[in-house]
């Protein structure tokens, strides 16, 4: 390298770094599902840039790529799952990812394209639940209180179909991913629906649930998840607070679940 040369590179850096903003954009790589994940996030991104960070969006279509995705370090934040999804993802796989903050709570419901009612599932009729053990749990205790089985005392959401005490009808389950509940609610007598996936797919009307999950379920809250060792990152705990402070994000919530205020709660405005 000439001398001319070695003088001209730091001159050129310094005009390239003169040429930026005041404030050049924190950045943020977020992975997220389609529909309310998604539709939230893109809400956020124009109340974020005006804070001064750029954001990213990644879809995927799969529970499992996002976690890998936010352990290796290949993006910043992940926003799809509650806390006992997580717990049980970093059990099963050993991720080092926690929670950076709380979202909205998206509730579950049991639909029928076939029923009016719970009590109208035959005997020997089909149900289809989630097939990971968190969301299959919540899937059964919602069948419980609508007076379909009894689970086993003391499983909570932790439970499986093998934890059954009592099925009196002899109902017989099909699990499938969570996402695609909604494909196969028409195959079978009932099944435990996500109404925003419903809201997204247009498949049927997402307020027709014969029964429904509640505040109750605040533990499953939608988080932001972080390598845990970048949960109280700053650009990180702005975008948060940016996300929960935004008109726009709250509009695009509300529309992701037909503007029925049964489907969702905004845990963060519940708290003390």
């Amino acid at each position: 390298m000439t001398f001319r040369r070695l003088l001209l590179t730091p001159l050129i850096a310094l005009a390239a770094w003169a040429a930026l903003p005041a404030h050049a954009a924190d950045r943020l790589r977020i992975g997220v599902l389609p529909g309310v994940y998604a539709d939230a996030i893109a809400a956020a991104i124009p109340d974020a840039r005006a804070q001064g960070i750029d954001v990213t969006a990644v879809e995927f279509t799969d529970w499992t790529t996002p976690n890998v995705a936010v352990n290796a370090g290949d993006l910043d934040l992940n926003f799809f799952q509650h806390q006992p999804f997580l717990d049980n993802a970093i059990q099963k796989n050993g991720f080092k990812l926690a929670s950076a903050g709380t979202s909205f709570l998206a509730n579950i419901g049991l639909y029928s394209l076939r029923h009016k009612a719970a009590a109208d599932v035959p005997v020997g009729g089909k149900v289809a639940l989630a097939n990971d053990p968190v969301n299959q749990g919540r899937g059964l205790l919602l069948l419980q209180k609508a007076g379909l089985i009894t689970l086993k005392p003391g499983v909570g959401f932790l439970g499986t179909v093998d934890d059954i005490a009592q099925n009196p009808k002899k109902l017989k389950f099909v699990e499938v991913e969570g996402p695609q509940l909604v494909r196969v609610t028409g195959d079978v007598d009932i099944a435990q629906g996500y109404p925003h996936f419903i809201v997204a797919s247009k498949a049927f009307d997402p307020s027709s649930g014969l029964a429904y999950s509640g505040i109750e379920d605040a533990r499953f809250a939608i988080q932001f998840v972080a390598r845990a060792d970048r949960t109280k990152d700053p650009v990180i705990q702005k975008f948060v607070k940016v996300f929960q402070n935004s008109a726009a994000v709250k509009a695009a919530i509300d529309r992701a679940f037909a503007g029925d205020k049964r489907l969702y709660v905004l845990t963060w405005t519940q708290q003390p």
